[in-house]
Formats: C-alpha cells, sequence, structure tokens
C-alpha cells in the first residue's frame, strides 16, 4: 500500500497544520516524498521541490523550502501540502475539506488551484465538503452521502437544479442565498445524525426526513437510477409509492 499511497494516490488534509510535521521544514517533507517514491538524490528533490512550491503559487519557493510550517500562513500551509501531494504525479487526488481551516479570499484561491492543476495534469480529484457551494462550483458529479450510506447521486447541474432525495433537498434549502427575505430563517434540518454503531434499522434518513412513511422505518431504500436519467441514482421509497401511484 505504501506504493500506492503517494504515487497513485494522494491526499490533501482538511487540516494543514496538522497535516504537516511541525519539526521539519517544507523542503524537508517535500523532498521526502521524491526520495522515497522516485529514487532522486537529496539535491534533486530538495530543487524539484521548489518547482512544485512555484507551481502551486508560493512565492520566493527558494526561501519557503527552509520555513517551518508555523512560520507559513494557513493558506500557504495548504499550498505545501498540496505541492507534496503533486510530487509524485498521481493518478487520483483526495482533498478531504481543504478549505475549511481557510477564509472565503484564500478558499477561492485553493479551489481554482485545484481545478486548474488536476485539469493539467489530468488526474482525477475526489473533494469531501459539506460546502455545497464549492462544490457546484469545481465537481462535474456529485454523491450525496448520509450515515455512510449513498442516498443521491448525479451530474452537478441535475443535483443542484433538481435534488430529489429529502437530505438532498434540505441541505440546499439550508443554503444562505442572496434570494432570501430578510428576517426569513434558512431551513434547519432536525434531530441529529445517527451514531454510526446504532444506526435505526430501514432508511438512516427516517427520523429526521419530513416525508417519512410507514415502511421507511423498516425498508432499507435501495440505490436505483432513475428511469429515463442515465447516471441518476437515488435511494429513497418516496419515489417507489410515486411510481405506484
Amino acid at each position: 500500500m505504501s506504493q500506492v499511497r503517494g504515487r497513485q494516490i494522494a491526499m490533501i488534509f482538511q487540516e494543514p497544520s496538522a497535516a504537516l510535521n511541525p519539526v521539519l521544514t517544507v523542503g524537508e517533507q517535500i523532498s521526502e516524498v521524491l526520495t522515497n517514491h522516485h529514487g532522486l538524490s537529496k539535491n534533486k528533490a530538495r530543487e524539484q521541490a521548489g518547482q512544485y512550491l512555484r507551481e502551486v503559487g508560493i512565492p520566493e519557493p527558494e526561501k519557503r523550502l527552509k520555513a517551518y510550517p508555523h512560520q507559513l500562513s494557513g493558506g500557504m500551509q495548504q499550498r505545501c501540502v498540496i505541492a507534496m501531494a503533486l510530487a509524485c504525479t498521481p493518478q487520483l487526488m483526495i482533498a478531504d475539506e481543504p478549505t475549511t481551516a481557510l477564509d472565503v479570499t484564500i478558499q477561492a484561491q485553493i479551489l481554482n488551484l485545484l481545478v486548474n492543476l488536476t485539469t493539467k495534469k489530468e488526474m482525477g480529484l475526489i473533494f469531501i465538503t459539506h460546502d455545497i457551494a464549492a462544490v457546484a462550483q469545481i465537481a462535474q458529479r456529485i454523491v450525496v452521502m448520509y450515515a455512510g450510506k449513498i442516498v443521491e447521486s448525479g451530474a452537478t447541474d441535475q443535483i443542484i437544479d433538481a435534488p430529489q432525495h429529502p437530505y438532498t433537498q434540505a441541505l440546499l434549502q439550508a443554503m444562505p442565498t442572496i434570494t432570501v427575505a430578510r428576517g426569513q430563517r434558512l431551513l434547519e434540518i432536525k434531530g441529529q445524525v445517527p451514531d454510526l454503531a446504532n444506526i435505526p434499522p430501514g432508511c438512516p434518513f427516517h427520523p429526521r426526513c419530513p416525508e417519512v412513511m410507514d415502511k421507511c422505518r423498516e425498508q432499507i431504500p435501495p440505490l436505483e437510477e432513475k428511469s429515463g436519467q442515465p447516471g441518476r441514482y437515488v435511494a429513497c421509497l418516496l419515489y417507489e409509492k410515486r411510481k405506484q401511484t
């Protein structure tokens, strides 16, 4: 697996300050990836590390190679983590909430950077987030999950414009938009996320679903492709009922 991790699949973690080793310089950490996976000498690895820092938009990369993580801003730290992920030119990059700890301006920069780099290097990108706005900006397909299960998937415009699962609908209705009237309260999804060690029988979303039916408490809805919509999947018994009527 050590040959797969980094070499074929790279990971960008949610909190860059926790992902970086505080007692090693940025240059040492990026160089380690290159020496381990490509067998480069320390000098050659350090030279390439500087090139990767330049590629992710860090100014004065030669100077930053000597910096420790605490000497960099959150945005700079995340760029360093992205540089480490890119160092092995993986086939797939997994980004787990990579903009959570950043302010809005830096978030936009990181999102644009990820899109540009993965497009340029022809890499796949799995972007894990609760930020629907970010997903709509960068994703081609969306997979909505609840309690560890896929409840809906499809092309981005399908999910954003016409959500089918009650959970997806609630997520989108809970988003603030410029069309929300002053004083109007956003939708709140009632209840709590279930304990994954003690998931309720039936549909895991049924205790919080505004359209729950009796059979939802007993049957686990299968993830089925919608008729006439190739690639669009929904796991909800509600549509079985509509189909019968």
